[in-house]
């Protein structure tokens, strides 16, 4: 249940993001704040990175002066290009989850995001590995995704207004923005990286492409104490730390399990707006907070019985 329970807590964290955001400056742009957010997780995942490779370049034997020069320089290309590839998709969803939501508003586009990146990466994995993510999955993540439907209030009292077909495929392209930063990283630890330094690797490179990003926004919010203890707060919480247990559950979990997993996210941003920012919850939202709990806890549940019956059984052996 650790890797399961890793994964749940850094989903909490994520979910802090919204309510850190609330009580920051009023006029720091979405996208300054996400390259910011960036830039400071991902330096010091980088860092932490760097001295954990440091590490086991020292612990590691001598290199085999052999003919398989050529065969390291191409799975080097590989993994440095699955890199580049998780730090894009990373560096990509924040403008897509931000352009959907100001197109459709707040609660479609945070549905359509966050509901499509679980179905996206187990389609995704599916076609690329040909393993089905499994029955129990696919259950968990419908119901988990009817769950932040009825959160979001697309299902109700935002029935009626107007849907913009650019916005729903911006909040769609983060969805796919998720999936692949969480199949490559996925696809790192497979390769035999250690989690820190796949976090590390994919976050310093996001770092280094947001530092354009930043220096050509309005960045004086900065300079305030409200907009600094923001920063750090989610760029050491919100993506260090996320970012670390994050890493730590996929590298013992299906990439499609985590995936739905991290849809305790809108549980935690909903709780959090509930008791900490004073918002009012509909009885449709307060029902999407059980259904959206039920699909987290098909997941969970199924391994912890599964690890129960293991231990049981070799113990009567």
């Amino acid at each position: 249940m650790l890797p399961v329970l890793a994964v749940l807590l850094a989903a909490v964290c994520f979910g802090t993001t919204g309510t850190a955001q609330a009580f920051g400056p009023m006029d720091a742009s979405a996208g300054s704040i996400g390259a910011a957010r960036v830039l400071i997780g991902g330096g010091i995942l980088g860092v932490i990175a760097l001295v954990s490779a440091g590490r086991s370049a020292r612990n590691a034997p001598a290199a085999d002066p052999s003919g398989a020069r050529p065969t390291r320089i191409r799975s080097r290309a590989r993994t440095w290009m699955l890199v580049l590839v998780a730090a894009l998709g990373v560096v990509a969803y924040q403008p897509a989850f931000f352009a959907g939501t100001a197109s459709n508003g707040v609660a479609i586009g945070t549905v359509v995001a966050l509901g499509s990146a679980p179905i996206i990466t187990g389609l995704l994995d599916w076609a690329l590995h040909r393993r089905f993510p499994g029955t129990v999955w696919l259950v968990a993540t419908l119901v988990a995704t009817v769950g932040v439907a009825l959160i979001s209030g697309v299902l109700g009292e935002s029935g009626g207004i107007p849907v913009s077909l650019p916005g729903l495929l911006a909040s769609v392209g983060a969805g796919a923005s998720y999936a692949v930063y969480t199949l490559a990283s996925k696809a790192l630890l497979e390769h035999g990286w250690a989690p820190t330094v796949t976090m590390g690797a994919v976050f310093g490179g996001a770092a280094i492409l947001s530092i354009p990003l930043l220096f050509a926004s309005d960045t004086r919010w900065l300079l305030t104490a409200e907009g600094l203890v923001m920063a750090l707060w989610l760029g050491v919480v919100t993506t260090a730390a996320a970012y670390l247990l994050f890493g730590w559950g996929l590298a013992r979990l299906p990439a499609a399990t985590v995936s739905t997993l991290t849809l305790a996210e809108p549980l935690t941003a909903t709780l959090l707006g509930t008791l900490v920012l004073g918002e009012a919850l509909s009885a449709t939202a307060i029902g999407g907070l059980a259904v959206l709990a039920l699909g987290l806890a098909l997941l969970a549940v199924p391994k912890a019985l599964l690890l129960h019956r293991g231990k049981t059984a070799a113990a009567r052996r």
